[in-house]
């Protein structure tokens, strides 16, 4: 027998399905027979066409909430929508029309928000430096060295990157300037190549939030950074809350992410405490866990009042 639904006021990531539902519409009508009366489109290996969804929203009353930057193409690590801070000329073009896309379309469902994800630096040296202070801290595993390692790699990533910050500045202030009606959220990147970094965030956001961009904040992926040694959730709740539009919910443990709420070893009554009251809470998790495990990630965070 299938388990009922539960009524609550959570946002319900596309993403959660992958593969198993191959159009918006059986996404939808799915995420309503969990309780879900709210809809994002994010990423997938699959992308399901959005056509007619006017139609699907009438009978289901569910809305698109926000629109991940990148989900019209099949997800992938280095996606165009990824590069607004490239020092490549074309690069950086290219990132600024897959945006536009995305904005398009999300004005196209009545979306208010887009969520735009932290990008790699393009600096070769420094990429590989990352990847390789992340393979020897999967080898050796977390001491005080490779977290001492890990703040003065972060550090020098921010000096050498202010060329790319620059940039990414300059991209987003260009789409907030050319979609107004739209609010355009960053999030921060899991991975140490990350330019996003903590105090890239602070300057961004001091730099533009007067201009209407907001933060979007990666419960999963802060947690594998905190791990290694850099700013914690609450650091980084403390610090952008203000400015905070919402939120990925999924939990996280040594080596993996976007497990269901409660499965790992986040402090979510933690998460609970920083969120504002109008800020997106959006359910993000890997296409592995079925409804069963979306239903009890539900559960767990009504719960907790989230």
């Amino acid at each position: 027998m299938t388990s009922p639904g539960i009524p609550n006021e959570l946002t319900l990531s596309t993403s959660c399905f992958g593969t198993r539902l191959g159009s918006l519409e059986d996404q939808a009508f799915a995420a309503v027979a969990m309780g879900f009366r709210r809809l994002e489109i994010g990423l997938s290996d699959q992308p399901v066409s959005v056509n007619g969804y006017a139609d699907t929203e009438r009978e289901t009353g569910l809305k698109i909430t926000s629109v991940v930057a990148g989900c019209l193409k099949p997800r992938s690590p280095d996606m165009a929508s990824m590069h607004l801070g490239s020092p490549d000329v074309e690069a950086r073009e290219r990132a600024l029309n897959s945006v536009r896309r995305h904005i398009r379309l999300a004005q196209s469902l009545q979306a208010p928000v887009v969520v735009v994800r932290g990008t790699s630096t393009r600096n070769e040296a420094l990429r590989k430096e990352a990847h390789d202070l992340e393979a020897r801290i999967a080898k050796e595993g977390l001491d005080e060295d490779n977290c001492a390692a890990t703040r003065e790699f972060t550090r020098r990533l921010v000096q050498r990157s202010q060329t790319e910050i620059q940039h990414l500045c300059r991209s987003l202030h260009a789409l907030l300037r050319e979609f107004p009606e739209t609010r355009i959220a960053i999030e921060p990147g899991q991975y140490l190549d990350d330019v996003l970094c903590f105090e890239a965030m602070e300057w961004v956001l001091g730099d533009l939030s007067r201009h209407g961009l907001g933060y979007w904040h990666d419960v999963g992926r802060i947690h594998v950074r905190q791990r290694v040694g850099l700013p914690d959730q609450g650091q980084w709740l403390e610090a952008f809350a203000p400015r905070l539009l919402g939120a990925h919910l999924q939990d996280a443990a040594a080596d993996e992410v976007e497990m269901p709420p409660g499965l790992g070893e986040v402090d979510f009554r933690m998460i609970a405490s920083y969120l504002p009251g109008d800020a997106a809470r959006v359910v993000e998790i890997n296409p592995r866990h079925g409804r069963a495990q979306i239903l009890e990630a539900i559960q767990f965070l009504v719960d907790l009042g989230i």
